[in-house]
């Protein structure tokens, strides 16, 4: 064992950086000949076919409604909106969250104490059938609430949601660096499981801090195959009893400074097991939330700066939020820009939407979903091509609602560099950044703040996109970047990891 300065998090950070003089050794071709298979398959347990319900039912029969609300719920959390031909008898099925190279390493599993609907035990989600699958009969809450260390959300409510990583799904394209996309992918979940809950009047509580091994035995996982990464308590908050308040989200792992040389296409496994936070050694599970120090906070004033205000009207997303229900189904990834301006007003709006959630209270939205470490995470924003906007990279200070200019540039030509690339980083009117201090978050939450970051990142990831796809704007997310020269390029400061771009413009026709 070597002694290093170092935490396994900025190690393996630093160990998956995309770098111009490395990027072909890292961007290997995938074996085609095991290609997997997005899809996990129960060949045993009792299937419950969720489609009859996804209509709107009459009005009076409760059963048939909350049958409805969850159908509703699971479908456009993760639900297949799309089917494309690659030629063949092979196909690509889209969901309603994206995914890295529509890879899709995520897989929903409900774990019921028993309701009306759901018998206790545990439910494994089949987005190609859209139905769940009772693959285990038994009262398995308590297990949950002890590896969950006791969360207070799971003693009030009956049903909770498990989100869980298949890893060789994306390591099979993206080698040892897929921890990063699987995290943000994961985030993106959590996004539409939180818009979802807007439409179906349930509150996703969520718990990042649990017992792996504890969570992972109560699904019956094979651990070297699949791992749990977040738990989501569901209150129905048509049950006054389950109007909950806000909890804790987050608990901190060990730190790991000291560790073996890791062989590269073992550093993933590796990685997830040194994150992990063990039964035998519980953190401090103090789930009273403290407002305060998990506030978010405008880190940077440069000085001298130009700063324009980002204040912005709400987006109307249309009576009964109709809007959100329509873009949750058609939402895309964008695949190439057109190259023309975005105005002032649209980009406003997207950040508003994406960082003021109290503003969406009137709206019926939560003004105040949760995330892990979100005061951790910064956002910088390169303008390339936005009417009243000098070009770019600006600092967004959510609290004071400002864009602070940090360098006056062009960007498109690095733009196009950075993104590998990429013609979206090039052809992008605006492309975000999100960024975050990995030994500020390692020193608050220990290794585990990797996957935190990299969730929440995913997550505004998806505000973003749902709301660009609202205003017939073009967006996608890019997880492949030169990660140093994101910082040297742009001018932002070099203790900020770079951990997600997602890219904004007008779509080509």
């Amino acid at each position: 064992m070597t002694e290093l300065h170092v935490s396994i998090a900025q190690h393996y950070h630093e160990r998956t950086k995309y770098a111009p003089e490395t990027i072909a050794s890292k961007g290997r071709s995938p074996d085609w000949d095991r290609q997997p298979i997005p899809f996990k398959d129960y060949k045993i347990g009792t299937q419950i076919d969720l489609k009859a319900f996804l209509d709107e039912p009459p009005a009076g029969d409760r059963t048939a409604q909350q049958w409805h609300r969850l159908s509703k719920l699971l479908y456009c959390t993760y639900g297949l909106t799309a089917k494309v031909s690659l030629g063949g008898d092979k196909s690509l099925y889209l969901r309603t969250a994206p995914s890295a190279g529509g890879l899709y390493p995520a897989e929903v599993y409900l774990v019921s104490r028993g309701t009306a609907l759901l018998a206790p035990g545990l439910y494994h989600y089949q987005p190609k059938a859209h139905a769940l699958v009772h693959f285990w009969d038994d009262h398995v809450w308590g297990g949950l609430q002890g590896g969950c260390f006791w969360h207070p959300a799971l003693d009030n409510v009956p049903l909770a949601m498990v989100v869980t990583a298949t890893f060789f799904r994306s390591a099979w394209r993206y080698q040892d660096r897929a921890y990063r996309r699987i995290c943000l992918d994961i985030g993106h979940l959590l996004g539409n499981v939180e818009m979802a809950g807007a439409l179906t009047d349930y509150r996703p509580h969520l718990i990042g801090g649990f017992a792996d091994g504890a969570v992972d035995e109560l699904l019956y996982l094979d651990r070297e195959q699949e791992g749990a990464i977040a738990v989501v308590a569901l209150a129905d908050l048509l049950d006054v009893q389950q109007n909950l308040p806000r909890f804790r989200t987050a608990l901190a792992s060990v730190t790991q400074n000291e560790y073996p040389d890791v062989a590269d296409g073992e550093l993933l496994p590796y990685f997830h097991q040194a994150t992990q936070i063990s039964l035998e050694a519980p953190p401090d599970t103090q789930w009273r939330l403290d407002p305060e120090a998990e506030a978010r906070k405008d880190k940077y004033n440069f000085p001298f700066c130009t700063k324009v205000s980002s204040v912005s009207g709400p987006i109307d997303w249309g009576a009964g939020r109709a809007g959100l229900d329509q873009t949750l189904l058609r939402r895309r990834s964008t695949r190439s820009y057109s190259g023309a301006d975005l105005s002032l007003e649209e980009l406003l709006a997207l950040l508003d939407f994406t960082y003021q959630p109290e503003h969406y209270r009137d709206q019926d939205f939560d003004g105040e979903p949760d995330y892990f470490a979100i005061h951790r995470i910064e956002t910088f924003v390169a303008v390339s091509g936005v009417a009243d906007l000098e070009e770019g990279c600006y600092y967004y200070a959510p609290k004071a609602q400002e864009l602070r200019q940090i360098r006056f540039k062009n960007f498109r030509r690095e733009l196009h560099f950075l993104c590998l690339g990429q013609e979206l980083g090039r052809d992008a009117a605006a492309v975000v950044f999100h960024t975050a201090d990995l030994r500020q978050a390692v020193s608050e939450y220990g290794d585990r703040a990797y996957r935190y970051l990299h969730l929440d990142a995913g997550h505004l990831g998806q505000r973003l996109n749902l709301a660009a796809i609202y205003l017939g704007l073009g967006v996608s997310g890019v997880g492949g970047f030169f990660d140093d020269q994101v910082n040297e390029v742009l001018g932002i400061p070099e203790d900020e990891a770079a951990l997600y771009v997602t890219t904004l413009g007008r779509p080509r026709a």
